[in-house]
C-alpha cells in the first residue's frame, strides 16, 4: 500500500493530465489534490461533482442498476476531459478520483482508465 500523495502523483503522471483530486462525495470535500495548470478550484470541483456522483447513483437506483456498475463518468469539454472514477474498494466511503486532462494531449481513454485503476491500490484512507 502507498499513500494519498503517491496516488495523486501517479494519476497526474497520466499523459495529458493537468489536475487530479481525491474526493469524498459524501462529505463534499477534497482529501488531496495536485494541479499542473488546470486552474480549477478543487474545492468547487469536490462540491459540484459530488452532486454529479450522487445524481448518477440515484438515477441508476431508479433504473434498477447496481451502484457499483459505474466505472467512470466522462465530461467532455471543448479543450478538456474531466473524468470521475468512483473507487470500488472505497465506494462505501464515497471516494472518487477526479482527473482533468487536456483534450489535445490525451491518448486512449481505455489506457487512461487502466492507469486510473492502477492508482486505487495506492490509496490508504
Amino acid at each position: 500500500m502507498g499513500s494519498l500523495a503517491d496516488a495523486l502523483e501517479k494519476a497526474l503522471a497520466i499523459d495529458g493530465a493537468t489536475g487530479v483530486a481525491i474526493v469524498d462525495f459524501q462529505q463534499r470535500r477534497v482529501l488531496g489534490a495536485l494541479d499542473r495548470g488546470s486552474g480549477l478550484d478543487m474545492d468547487k470541483v469536490a462540491y459540484g461533482d459530488s452532486d454529479v456522483m450522487r445524481a448518477k447513483l440515484y438515477t441508476l437506483e431508479l433504473l434498477g442498476y447496481a451502484p457499483d456498475s459505474v466505472e467512470d463518468i466522462l465530461i467532455t469539454l471543448s479543450e478538456e476531459l474531466h473524468l470521475i472514477r468512483p473507487l470500488p474498494r472505497l465506494r462505501e466511503g464515497g471516494i472518487f478520483i477526479y482527473l482533468v486532462l487536456e483534450r489535445d494531449r490525451t491518448g486512449s481513454l481505455d489506457e487512461i482508465r487502466r492507469q486510473l485503476r492502477a492508482v486505487e491500490p495506492l490509496l490508504e484512507l
